[in-house]
């Protein structure tokens, strides 16, 4: 019954799309925009289809219904209900499914907010993009990656997850939170082709999608924290960031829409930049599908990545499919495309937010390489070759250090010009910072150019973004910290402490591995003290056998643990972190043989690692609060001929009434 009802609603959902392209494209041929408006009707039969689809999913993981493949493939009898119901998108069909749901719903929003302008060719261009990339994959559930194929000889119990994805509770959050990110960039995406089609290319469609690709991007964001954050907890490697090609692919839409969301402004204020922007909306969108390839095909070899299925070829095919289109409509409009602006100096904020774009992209360019060189060098010779860290490592500190130069001057540059008695009156205060952020380091026992820069840009940074921040309060009150540009200034404070951080603990972590051979067993490292209390054997109802060291450090009691999973038959190091403000301290058990007595632990020690997640957490609430309104501008003034101050808080607008 429940292959029955999830095909039927698979299918449901792409004749629906079907339908729905059919009649945008015969209101747009006809030139009969009555008939959009039952465009309305078959986006809620697919909205509806893409629902009962993954209810029916559920349904069948949780009652082990295991006549149903995708659930004898990766459900099991006695896993938590956690993790059964997190199983939907643990694996490939079910990934594609999630992936339809929220892209379902984002195509529902759409349809409902611009309900009473349905009628407008660039809003129907967008249903109609949205339409194509929701056929496409649904085409993809009735194809290679259909979740309900049914099974003729039912197994008693299946195998369950992958291990690795029962081992911690973010399986449940981060995986739904990048999805969010990812398929979000599709609104903007589609508004970008509407434009380009309709010769609309001036700011009307960025205006549009502001809110839209900010909402994305904020999920995008908080998605990739929680990934680093889970491998931290879980890897028990002391890190949290491997440049692993599928976190790569992740990153590579984030860098891009970073540098739309910055550049977008430009354009608003100035007229500028308007083929770099529809280039790079289109571009991450495009990487999104990029990233679905390197995930869900096989072509790569990652812990995150799915075993290889016949999906690769058809979203390769779709990726192309994008770019050639994209480039093409952007060449046929490029007479509409020039600039009705130009910067007037290199020092100011429209050139500031120009080089931060060029940073930006050839820091996505540097990921994309080292990521698909491999793949490119095997297609073409067979030849396996691995890009590791030092390759990533080299290529990208300096573009970080450039970033964050940037981050600290942007915000004290006014548009058009500054003149240097305007600069050193901004600069004062957080340069001031920037060096007592590196005199703090040096006290602190800091060594190294890298880092202690780091430290120091940071400050700039820092001061800057405080500065605007006290600027907007003490003018607007409370809305200081809301809007666009305000709220984008929290969003920079959480930058900057991910990049301390990250500086940081990188810079000066400190790993050694103790043995411990009787209980008592006291030693000495990196300040702390740590002593073998003994071991403790713990069975979880799921099967899960913990077998766990306790060891106490400073006084507080740690057990990582060596943990079978006797039904996947392997065993995975589950490792103990106790965390503070200064330092993180993480124990991860060694395998021994059996009749050994006492432990082996690796102790890592990593000063400032909280202040990633904290960062983080500091860039989801920036992010919240640039969705709120800030003061409006009046509607009267145009977008490109909007009067110019050198007053750096009320310099960009939040919000232009439609």
């Amino acid at each position: 019954m429940h292959v029955l009802i999830g095909y039927a609603a698979v299918s449901l959902g792409f004749a629906g799309s079907l339908l729905g392209i059919a009649t945008i494209i015969m209101s747009l041929v006809r030139k009969q925009p009555g008939l959009m408006r039952s465009v309305r009707v078959h986006v809620g039969l697919i909205t509806l289809a893409s629902i009962v689809a993954v209810v029916v999913m559920e349904s069948a993981l949780l009652q082990h219904d295991f006549s149903v493949k995708y659930v004898a493939e990766h459900g099991r009898i006695g896993t938590p209900v956690m993790f059964t119901v997190a199983t939907l998108w643990g694996a490939l069909e079910g990934s594609i499914l999630l992936w339809a749901l929220i892209l379902v719903g984002y195509l529902a929003i759409v349809a409902w907010r611009f309900r009473d302008r349905s009628e407008d060719p660039m809003v129907a261009w967008a249903l109609l993009t949205m339409l194509v990339v929701t056929a496409f994959f649904f085409a993809l559930m009735l194809g290679p990656a259909n979740p309900f194929i049914s099974v003729a000889n039912p197994p008693a119990n299946g195998p369950g997850l992958n291990p690795l994805l029962q081992n911690n509770v973010f399986m449940a959050f981060h995986p739904p939170m990048l999805y969010l990110g990812y398929v979000g960039f599709t609104v903007p995406f589609a508004f970008a082709i509407g434009a380009l089609v309709t010769g609309r290319v001036g700011e009307g469609w960025l205006i549009e999608t502001r809110r839209w690709t900010v909402f994305a991007w904020g999920f995008l964001t908080f998605g990739i924290v929680l990934g680093a954050w889970w491998s931290y907890e879980t890897l028990g490697w002391g890190g949290y960031w491997a440049w692993d090609p599928v976190e790569n692919a992740s990153f590579l839409p984030w860098l891009t829409g970073t540098a739309f969301i910055h550049s977008v402004m430009v354009q608003e204020r100035r007229g500028m930049l308007r083929v770099w922007n529809l280039s790079l909306v289109c571009a991450t969108f495009a990487l999104t599908i990029l990233g679905t390839f390197l995930t869900r095909s096989g072509v790569i070899a990652s812990v995150h990545a799915f075993s290889e299925s016949g999906i690769g070829p058809l979203l390769l095919g779709f990726f192309a499919v994008i770019v050639a289109v994209t480039v093409g409509l952007i060449g046929w409009r490029g007479d509409a495309l020039r600039s009705v602006g130009k910067i007037d100096s290199p020092v100011s904020r429209e050139g500031a937010f120009l080089a931060n774009n060029v940073v930006f992209a050839a820091f996505a360019f540097v990921v994309l390489l080292g990521t698909v060189w491999p793949l490119i060098v095997e297609a073409i010779n067979g030849d396996r070759i691995a890009v590791g860290n030092p390759f990533f490592d080299r290529m990208t500190m300096p573009i970080g250090f450039v970033l964050l130069f940037l981050m600290a001057m942007a915000p004290v540059l006014p548009w058009r010009k500054a003149s240097g008695e305007v600069l050193s009156d901004r600069l004062m205060w957080p340069a001031a910072a920037g060096v007592a952020a590196m005199i703090i380091s040096l006290l602190l026992g800091g060594a190294g150019w890298a880092p202690v820069l780091t430290f120091g840009l940071a400050g700039v940074a820092g001061g800057a973004a405080v500065r605007q921040l006290f600027i907007a309060t003490k003018r607007q009150g409370w809305r200081g910290f809301v809007g666009r540009t305000n709220g984008g200034m929290i969003v920079h404070l959480g930058v900057i402490l991910i990049a301390v951080a990250f500086a940081g603990s990188n810079a000066y972590l400190r790993q050694a591995e103790f043995s411990f051979d009787q209980v008592g067993d006291t030693k000495e490292f990196a300040g702390h003290t740590f002593t073998y209390i003994g071991d403790e054997e713990l069975v979880s109802p799921d099967g899960r056998i913990d077998d766990q060291v306790l060891i106490e450090v400073d006084g507080s009691l740690e057990r990582p643990a060596l943990t079978l999973f006797p039904f996947a038959g392997r065993t995975l190091g589950t490792p103990s972190t106790r965390g503070s403000l200064i330092d993180d301290v993480q124990l991860s058990v060694i395998p021994t043989n059996e009749e050994d007595a006492g432990a082996v632990i690796r102790v890592t020690v990593q000063p400032l690692v909280r202040w990633l997640w904290i960062g983080g957490a500091l860039m989801a609430i920036g992010t919240a609060l640039a969705l709120v309104p800030g003061k409006r501008r009046r509607p009267t003034a145009p977008t490109s001929a909007l009067p110019v101050s050198d007053d750096p808080v009320d310099s960009s607008p939040d919000v232009v009434p439609v």
